[in-house]
């Protein structure tokens, strides 16, 4: 007996029955056990392949964390909560901390954050959430110390995109990417985790801001490596964290031309379009015989080259 389809009854149930008690939830606690419930039901989704439950249990977490965000927001304005760590003293026993809520301050933020999104925005958030889930993308993760979660994906600037496109004169290939991150990249082609790139030849001009999972990082700098040293990639620009303690680093760098090393942090953004402050500073690596990388970057940052 086929054991799938009464298993996927039963989390259509337990999804049915979460949707209903979000509509009705009032109080933060109520909307944080449909969120459990929601992530729960995703993850579930997830080892079953399941893409339609994936989209409505995604869908269903995303809108109980933005209901929890109105309601921190509503009750910060009423005079109930306090985000401080002590009780406001103008509102005594009626103001609540996020420790009697029992939220965590980066709950709190990332749940505001969704809440005042306006709704095409938190749509595109939603959707490359799902997207995520369903193993869809390999764009880089948050560079916020808030989001380790790993809820939220970052791309990059515009900016550093066309500063790219210029000193490559044009983008062929982005290994590494997203439908969304391509109305930046608008590379000739690109591949997504479905895709997998890393199986796949690479060819021309490359844009490569890698996943930032630490494995996965350190397989597409090999690949890049190889790719260029076979003649394959003409010129490339990785873009990473300087981390130049990893081995990764190190194999990027001894293949490189130069490196530039950016003024300040580059200030990555999702694709709902708020941006966020990384932790740590950039790398950009330069793999090619053109002059063009260094005219283009000589005046965002410090270039590095061969002894």
């Amino acid at each position: 007996m086929n054991d799938a389809v009464p298993l996927r009854n039963v989390r259509l149930s337990r999804y049915e029955a979460a949707r209903a008690a979000l509509a009705e939830a009032v109080r933060i606690d109520e909307v944080k056990e449909i969120i459990d419930r929601a992530a729960a039901l995703e993850e579930y989704a997830r080892r079953a392949k399941d893409t339609e439950m994936i989209d409505n249990a995604t869908e269903l977490r995303f809108d109980a964390e933005r209901k929890a965000g109105d309601i921190l927001i509503e009750m910060a304005e009423n005079g109930e909560r306090a985000d401080r760590g002590r009780r406001d003293q103008m509102s005594q026993a009626a103001t609540f901390t996020l420790k009697d809520l029992e939220v965590s301050r980066t709950q709190s933020s990332k749940w505001q954050q969704l809440a005042k999104l306006p709704d095409d925005k938190f749509k595109i958030r939603v959707d490359h959430a799902k997207a995520r889930v369903k193993g869809m993308t390999t764009s880089a993760p948050s560079y916020s110390k808030a989001e380790y979660t790993g809820e939220n994906e970052w791309f990059t600037p515009p900016y550093w995109v066309d500063l790219a496109r210029r000193a490559l004169g044009e983008i062929d290939l982005d290994p590494a990417s997203h439908a969304i991150a391509q109305e930046t990249v608008r590379a000739r082609a690109f591949f997504t985790a479905a895709d997998n790139g890393l199986e796949r030849p690479w060819f021309g001009r490359v844009w490569l801001n890698p996943p930032y999972n630490r494995a996965l990082l350190s397989l597409f700098v090999d690949k890049l490596v190889a790719e260029y040293a076979s003649g394959a990639v003409g010129q490339a620009i990785l873009l990473t964290h300087n981390y130049t303690d990893t081995e990764w680093f190190h194999t990027a760098a001894s293949a490189a031309r130069v490196i530039c090393f950016p003024r300040g942090r580059i200030r990555f953004y999702a694709p709902s379009g708020e941006d966020c402050s990384p932790t740590q500073g950039q790398a950009l690596f330069y793999f090619g015989d053109g002059g063009g990388f260094e005219a283009t970057f000589r005046d965002v940052g410090l270039i590095v080259g061969p002894l």
